[in-house]
C-alpha cells in the first residue's frame, strides 16, 4: 500500500490552476454545507433531554466527520486520487483505535452515565466497589469523594458495567441500627429502651414510621434492629446519634447489652 509521500508526488504533478480554482470554490461550498448541517443538529439536538456535555460532544463528533470528508471532496478535486488515501487513513484509524481501546471504553460509558443520568454531582453511590459523593463527571473518569475523605477517580467503564447505589436520589435514606439484649431481659422493656434512644435523636423523620424488630436468636444473645429515616444529607448524623443514644438509653433502662461469652454450668454428683 502506497504511503502519503508517494499519493502526493504522483499528483502534484497534475494540479493545474483549473483545478485549484475548482478546489477553491469546492471548499467554499463545503464550509457552507456543514455550517447548516450543523445548524440543523444544534436544532434537533435542543429538542432532545440530552445532557449539555453530550450534545457538545455529538457536535463535535459531526464536525470531525464533516471536515474530513470536506478535505477528502477537496482532494479530489484537485486531481488527487483518494482512494489510496482513504485505506491509508482507515489503517491509521485502525491502528489509533486498538491503542486507545480503554479510552474508548471509558468514554462509552461515559456518555452512558450523561444520558442515563443515574447519579448527578453531590449524590452519594456505591459502584464499582467504591462509595463516595460524586464530585465531577468527565467523559473518562468519575472523582468520587469517599467518607474517609479520599478522592477516587473511577473509571466510566468500570461505573456503566457495574451495579449502581444511589442512596441519594429519593431523598431519604433507612437508618438501621442493630444491638443485643441479654436472654434474661423482657422483649418490651428492649424495645421500650430501643424507642428511648430513638426519641432522643435528633433528625428522624416521622414517616415513614421507626421500627424496632427483634431479627435473631444467637448463642448468648437476641438481637434486635432499629430502623428509622432520615434525609439524605442527615444519614450519618442519625447513624452515630442513634448508636450512641442506644448504649445510653439501656443504660437508663438497665438493660444488659451482651457479648460473647460462654457460660460453664457445674452440676454436682450426688452419687458420690
Amino acid at each position: 500500500m502506497p504511503d502519503l509521500n508517494s499519493i502526493l508526488n504522483t499528483s502534484v504533478g497534475s494540479i493545474s490552476l483549473g483545478s485549484i480554482v475548482s478546489a477553491v470554490i469546492t471548499l467554499l461550498i463545503c464550509l457552507l454545507v456543514i455550517k447548516l448541517v450543523l445548524k440543523v443538529v444544534a436544532r434537533l439536538l435542543g429538542k432532545t433531554k440530552l445532557d449539555a456535555k453530550i450534545t457538545k460532544y455529538v457536535t463535535t463528533g459531526i464536525k470531525l466527520v464533516l471536515y474530513v470528508i470536506a478535505a477528502l471532496i477537496v482532494v479530489d478535486s484537485l486531481g488527487i486520487p483518494i482512494t489510496s488515501l482513504v485505506a491509508l487513513l482507515s489503517v491509521l484509524s485502525l491502528g489509533i483505535t486498538l491503542a486507545v481501546e480503554d479510552i474508548i471504553a471509558n468514554i462509552a460509558g461515559g456518555l452512558v452515565i450523561l444520558s442515563a443520568h443515574p447519579f448527578n454531582i453531590g449524590d452519594f453511590v456505591e459502584a464499582a466497589g467504591v462509595s463516595g459523593t460524586v464530585q465531577e463527571i468527565s467523559l473518562n473518569y468519575t472523582k468520587l469523594t469517599t467518607p474517609d475523605g479520599q478522592l477516587v477517580m473511577v473509571p466510566n467503564k468500570e461505573l456503566a458495567d457495574s451495579k449502581m447505589t444511589n442512596y441519594t436520589v429519593l431523598g431519604t435514606r433507612r437508618v438501621c441500627q442493630k444491638v443485643t439484649a441479654s436472654y434474661d431481659a423482657p422483649t418490651e422493656t428492649v424495645k421500650a429502651a430501643c424507642q428511648k434512644a430513638l426519641d432522643m435523636t435528633d433528625k428522624v423523620l416521622a414517616d415513614p414510621a421507626s421500627a424496632i424488630r427483634l431479627t435473631s436468636y444467637g448463642e448468648s444473645s437476641i438481637e434486635y434492629a432499629v430502623y428509622c429515616w432520615s434525609s439524605a444529607d442527615d444519614y450519618w448524623d442519625v447513624y452515630f446519634a442513634l448508636g450512641e443514644n442506644l448504649r445510653t438509653a439501656f443504660a437508663e433502662c438497665g438493660v444488659e447489652m451482651t457479648y460473647n461469652h460462654l457460660n460453664v454450668h457445674i452440676v454436682e454428683n450426688r452419687g458420690q
